[in-house]
């Protein structure tokens, strides 16, 4: 094996070397090989490696695997074919657009205009980009000294825009075997810093105003002159008094005098609030009026208007099937309030989270200083029927479903909407009897309805008090049936939950008041059924969970985004996710059987259960990312539940979006000792239900080519009982030696990304295996690739979509 390992080594080594950057090139050409930038002290290192025009190729031993695929492609490219390929396109397109001019009603003609044009396009995109593998690839990036030139005047402009007034940029080029180190040598010398900063302005309002906000200002004293920070503001006054009636005005009546002392090296700055062209001073409107119109769907039916007002708000509808009640609670203006553009923003916003209209367009009117507000939408279609075909993948191999979803708008004529869903699927699940991986299908169907507001008994007052968070009541009926190789579920649900969020779009927040679940285990495969009664002889009473059962669970979460965690273009995000339930509470007000009583046919849960989920997204340039997150929760049974919790409310760690180096649902708990199978090896047969996970992921992104990124990544973690576990010893946690028990694994990923999709391809290896014996536990010299996707390997493969966190 170890010499197959060097014999593996060595010829991809040579294939490397083999394959010289270099070879292609003319005399007197030069291959970008390295950037260099010296001399920056106090500027941002990062921002100015940015401004570099000419980035070398990605390289991996000495070559670059872009620029090898994109002169594949090449070999094969012929241009002057692609050039005679388009002109007898677009001479046919011109053929038959001459033929439409004279019979435009042909619509077989139509369709061929649209082909052809199509097929224009392909290759006219061909003709500028190169074929599939040229664009795949990257083209060797050859010595240019005009993007020099650019680079270095790039470099000076950003110095001296961030205070560096005094600053130098000087570059030099070396050149060796046809390869060119470009060095750009800084000399920063002392930044100019703000002195002091003064506001000159005739209107005293807007004085008053910026005196009473300039805490939030984003210049400031004694730091170094920033243009950007000078942008920043500008954009800052313009929010600040265009949200508090001051509807005309713009950034551009914002200027800039900055008077500089080359001795002391500061910068007296003097921001100068600029008369408007058209009248005295800057005026405050008012809102005087709202008109609410919503278009029929053409003017044939313009005869069907119905008007009303509500709350100050003219309303017309086509046909009487809106709630202005409604309507009126996501409405942000108010009559005879000041101008404000960020509440016109959030009105629009919450009228299109209602989905019940195509648009919602906003535009003011003005009659001297006052306001009149005309909010106009036209309805979306009544009915949308969705279908989805697709891969699925929460375990282990991916497997093909279906979804359908209709949905019926405006269901009540009060905004409400009847949702009908569908949806089965087929995955590959490895058994949890040891033999191999099976089938495992799922069948979901469920009809809902969302309510625009509130259902609170007795609280008349809430739609109008509430409505700026956008609330919702979802009232939702499932049917769910799980088909496994050891068992067969069937489930129907009951569901009333509460969501809504915060004004700024950072918050949610979800309560299910009720969560009712009757749950029945028509069949379970003898094998495992001979595993639950083993575990029940050994104290672990988890064949309780497969009993016929009735559950009944209150819970809430609230996810917290700052910075947009989401948006990789965010200068680091992160994401926080709060999660409590409390299970069987309605049990508290009965005489509920225990699950230890003799003769009992329903099996009862009680159990309290909380986690915390924070994720957090750091870039440190456009092409390089860290990401990692942190995950704890805990599940407590109480009560009649006789130490056992619903199986379907356990933590399981492990598998694509967990420690990535064990499959699904087989690490841990603690240091317990999984089956061994042939040779010793453990099996990792069995899934293992745990009372808390505690688990990290750290990955470091990359862009490569193309579509194609690469990560690395570290996992570690695992999931405990949190009391004793006759049946698997060492499963329970303790203070003195959960530490000890933390396993880690660590691996490669590749990831396609389609900017609409994400495939994902981990590869993990264990690192510390907590069910070694202690002195044992590091394995990562037992690597062994042979094997990469049995369970029992020390190698892993996991297949995904989307990232895993």
């Amino acid at each position: 094996m170890k010499r197959s390992k060097y014999i593996l080594f060595l010829t991809l080594l040579g294939f490397c070397f083999g394959c010289s950057l270099t070879r292609t090139l003319d005399e007197g050409q030069y291959m970008v090989y390295e950037n260099n930038l010296s001399g920056i002290e106090k500027s941002n290192q990062e921002e100015l490696t940015n401004l570099i025009e000419q980035e070398p190729n990605t390289r991996f031993l000495g070559t670059s695997i872009g620029v090898l695929i994109y002169r594949f492609g090449e070999s094969f490219y012929d241009s002057a074919k692609v050039v005679q390929e388009l002109q007898t396109v677009n001479q046919e397109l011109a053929e038959v657009r001459l033929q439409i001019d004279t019979v435009s009603t042909n619509l077989r003609l139509r369709k061929k205009e649209d082909k052809l044009k199509t097929k224009a396009e392909a290759l006219q995109d061909k003709l500028e980009y190169g074929n599939a593998l040229m664009k795949t690839g990257n083209p060797l990036v050859i010595l240019d000294s005009g993007l020099i030139e650019k680079t270095y005047r790039n470099m000076q402009g950003y110095l001296v825009n961030h205070g560096f007034f005094d600053s130098k940029v000087k570059y030099s080029v070396e050149t060796k075997k046809q390869k060119a180190t470009v060095t750009y040598q800084i000399t920063e010398n002392k930044p100019y810093l703000i002195d002091s900063i003064y506001t000159r302005s005739d209107n005293p309002e807007i004085l008053k105003l910026l005196n009473q906000y300039s805490r939030n200002t984003l210049i400031k004293q004694g730091e170094i002159y920033n243009q950007d920070h000078i942008a920043a503001e500008r954009n800052r006054l313009e929010e600040l008094l265009k949200n508090n009636g001051f509807y005309m005005f713009s950034k551009s009546y914002v200027n800039y005098l900055a008077y500089q002392d080359t001795s002391a090296k500061t910068i007296r700055l003097e921001q100068v609030i600029q008369k408007p062209t058209f009248t005295d001073k800057h005026e405050v409107y008012t809102i005087d009026s709202i008109n609410f119109q919503i278009n029929p769907p053409s003017d044939e039916f313009a005869d069907r208007r119905v008007k009303t007002d509500f709350n100050g708000i003219d309303f017309s509808f086509y046909r009487d099937r809106y709630s202005a009640k409604i309507l009126a609670s996501r409405v942000r203006i108010q009559k005879g309030a000041p101008y404000s553009r960020t509440q016109a923003i959030e009105t629009q916003r919450l009228l299109n989270n209602l989905d019940l209209f195509r648009f919602v367009n906003i535009t003011f009117d003005t009659l001297g200083t006052s306001l009149t507000a005309n909010i106009l939408t036209q309805p979306n279609q009544k009915f949308q029927l969705t279908n989805q075909l697709g891969m699925t993948i929460t375990e282990q191999l991916p497997g093909p479903f279906f979804s359908t979803a209709l949905r019926n708008r405006n269901f009540f004529r009060a905004g409400e909407i009847l949702e009908f869903n569908f949806r089965a699927g087929l995955e590959g699940v490895a058994s949890a009897t040891g033999q191999g991986v099976y089938q495992s299908s799922e069948l979901n169907t469920s009809v809902s309805v969302i309510f625009p507001r509130f259902l609170i008994p007795f609280s008349p007052g809430t739609l109008q008090r509430f409505g700026r968070y956008n609330p919702n009541t979802r009232v939702t009926f499932g049917y769910l049936n799980t088909s496994r190789p050891e068992y067969k579920r069937n489930a129907i649900n009951g569901l009333l939950s509460y969501t809504w969020s915060t004004q700024n779009n950072r918050q949610s927040f979800t309560v299910n008041a009720a969560d009712i679940s009757y749950i029945r285990t028509p069949f379970i495969q003898n094998e495992f059924l001979t595993i639950l009664n083993d575990l029940q002889n050994n104290g672990n009473n988890l064949i309780w969970s497969f009993l016929p059962s009735l559950i009944s669970s209150f819970s809430g979460q609230t996810i917290i985004n700052f910075n947009r965690y989401g948006d990789f273009n965010a200068k680091r995000a992160s994401l926080l996710r709060l999660f409590g339930e409390s299970g069987g509470t309605t049990l508290n007000l009965v005489n509920a059987k225990s699950n230890n009583e003799p003769g009992i046919e329903y099996a009862n849960f009680q159990w309290l259960k909380g986690q915390i989920d924070f994720r957090r997204y750091y870039p440190v340039n456009e092409k390089q990312t860290f990401a990692y997150r942190l995950n704890f929760g805990m599940a407590s049974p109480y009560g009649v539940s006789a130490g056992i919790l619903p199986y379907e409310k356990y933590f399981f760690a492990g598998g694509g979006t967990s420690i990535r180096a064990w499959q699904a649902r087989r690490l841990g708990p603690g240091s317990s000792v999984p089956q061994t199978g042939e040779g010793g090896e453990y099996a990792y047969t069995n899934e293992q239900p745990a009372e808390m996970i505690l688990e990290s992921m750290l990955e470091y992104r990359r862009k490569l080519i193309g579509y194609f990124d690469m990560a690395l990544f570290i996992d570690a973690g695992n999931s405990w009982m949190i009391g004793r576990d006759a049946a698997r010893p060492g499963a329970d946690f303790r203070y003195d030696r959960f530490y000890k028990e933390i396993a880690v694994g660590t691996g490669i990923g590749l990831r396609m990304d389609f900017d609409f999709l994400v495939i994902r391809l981990d590869l993990a290896t264990k690192a510390v295996d907590p069910a070694k014996p202690e002195g044992s536990r590091w394995v990562l010299d037992n690597i062994d690739f042979r094997r990469p996707f049995g369970v029992r390997g020390q190698t892993v493969f996991n297949f995904g979509i989307g990232y895993p966190f």
